[in-house]
């Protein structure tokens, strides 16, 4: 039986277990077992999202999520088996099970396939240009960026912005328009000297325009959806699924939303309208989920914002919803997003990061 494959968990790990385990170990999947050693289930990110969306506590044991129907393989398998399994699901692992119902294998999608469209429903990625927010003056880094332009803040040996630039270019993405106001002379100086493939469009404010106001300027010029990232965040996932999700909801905007999990270090007193104590939470935990910066947008929303003013994204979504487009919600794991806008999450997320 394999019991050394990382992704081979107890069925009573937490979810929020479950989606760490998956994180840190960098996995497509977990194949989960029970007190018996036999194979009960398959969890993945998309069990994570469906139990956020059912507003499931992340406490909860995986079990109460897993997918039970799942697609397996028992040993003596052929080639033409596996293949058909993954033509016909959009699954990425496949366990191969022994007739006691125990784990021998794992058959991965990436490896069984040698070429690079690994899904029928792929969808090219190329096509779907990126805006980079990057003209706000970055007072939680100061004084840093009394010097620096925030977008150029050195996130190992390379600047944030252009970190954000290689995490979608490993998806196949080259176009970026990048907004400008705060020091554009540097940040266009630096793309100039490094020289890179990327394909760069700037948009200039003439003043400062909030978090969503420049994307006026680009009214008429994006033709197709379009991803919108602040430049003080990482987010370390398959962007291409994230865009899947937004176009099988026709979503007019997908909110990328992360997990964030808070302990209050003190005792929380609960006490009735005549000050009686009815109770002391001793630290009590707290998950909640959080905006992390990344959208994706069509480019009819853009006719919603103001011309020439300051207009932040919270009030474009607010715009959105009151226009009866829609906005999707899509999660992810605490620890696929990275906030470095300000210090204390600059410099612990140096220390984490693997360059």
């Amino acid at each position: 039986m394999l019991n050394y494959y990382k992704g081979f968990v107890k069925d009573t790990l937490s979810i929020k277990d479950a989606v760490k385990k998956i994180d840190q170990n960098k996995l497509n999947s977990l194949i989960t077992y029970n007190y018996k050693k036999k194979v009960t289930g398959i969890f993945t990110m998309g069990d994570f999202r469906r139990a956020v969306f059912f507003g499931l506590d992340i406490e909860n044991k995986i079990s109460s999520i897993i997918n039970k129907n799942y697609k397996y393989l028992i040993e003596g398998f052929s080639k033409h088996d596996v293949n058909k399994i993954f033509m016909n699901d959009e699954i990425l692992d496949i366990p191969v099970l022994n007739k006691n119902h125990q784990l021998l294998k794992i058959i991965s999608r990436s490896t069984f396939f040698s070429r690079k469209k690994l899904s029928k429903n792929n969808i090219n990625f190329s096509n779907f240009p990126v805006v980079i927010m990057a003209g706000g003056k970055g007072t939680r880094l100061d004084p840093f960026t009394r010097i620096l332009p925030k977008p150029l803040i050195p996130f190992g040996d390379k600047p944030i912005i252009r970190v954000i630039m290689d995490n979608f270019k490993k998806f196949g993405s080259n176009k970026f328009h990048i907004t400008v106001n705060e020091k554009s002379s540097m940040i266009k100086a630096y793309f100039y000297e490094c020289k890179t493939l990327y394909k760069i469009k700037y948009i200039s404010e003439k003043k400062p325009l909030g978090t969503a106001g420049s994307l006026k300027l680009l009214k008429n010029k994006l033709k197709n959806t379009f991803f919108v990232t602040n430049s003080d965040i990482l987010i370390h996932f398959n962007y291409p699924s994230i865009l899947a999700f937004h176009k099988k909801n026709n979503y007019d905007v997908t909110l990328v939303s992360s997990n964030r999990n808070y302990i209050i270090p003190y005792g929380v007193c609960n006490f009735n309208k005549v000050g009686e104590l009815k109770n002391i939470n001793e630290k009590p935990n707290y998950n909640f989920f959080v905006n992390t910066g990344l959208y994706i947008i069509e480019p009819k929303v853009l006719k919603l914002i103001p011309k020439n003013i300051k207009f932040d994204m919270t009030e474009l979504l607010d715009k959105v919803g009151k226009s009866k487009m829609r906005v999707g919600v899509f999660p992810i794991s605490e620890n696929s997003w990275m906030d470095i806008g300000q210090w204390s999450e600059y410099n612990k997320n140096v220390k984490k990061f693997n360059f």
